[in-house]
């Protein structure tokens, strides 16, 4: 186990009241910002982030221990050994709280709405 935070920063169904959200309640909710380095997509039952500029996407940034941030790996289908060949892959941005992981979805997102507003909500049917 090693002394140094894990910082993520999430942005689809991990936030509050979504339904990844169980992963992180009982991790350390540092707060939320607003996050210019991303374009969220909206595929359907969860967002895709790609590096571009925005007018900002609302993150929250979660204190996590070694074995959420393995299962948050697992969850967003991260392959640490072919990075570009996992679903998302995650890199390093500087938040209010110091550095955090961020997941950047591997694939295409032609097709897909851009979610203009910065924050995806699910549909709700």
């Amino acid at each position: 186990m090693h002394s140094e935070k894990i910082r993520v920063a999430v942005y689809g169904t991990l936030k509050q009241n979504q339904s990844n959200h169980w992963l992180l309640a009982d991790q350390k909710r540092c707060g939320e910002f607003q996050c210019d380095l991303i374009t969220l997509y909206d595929l359907g039952p969860f967002p895709a982030a790609k590096l571009s500029n925005s007018d900002g996407v609302r993150v929250e940034v979660y204190e996590v221990d070694d074995e959420t941030f393995a299962r948050l790996d697992e969850l967003e289908g991260f392959n640490a050994e072919s990075q570009q060949s996992g679903l998302y892959n995650r890199i390093q941005i500087q938040t209010p709280f110091g550095q955090a992981w961020l997941y950047i979805y591997n694939h295409d997102v032609s097709g897909y709405p851009e979610i203009r507003s910065g924050e995806w909500f699910p549909c709700r049917s």
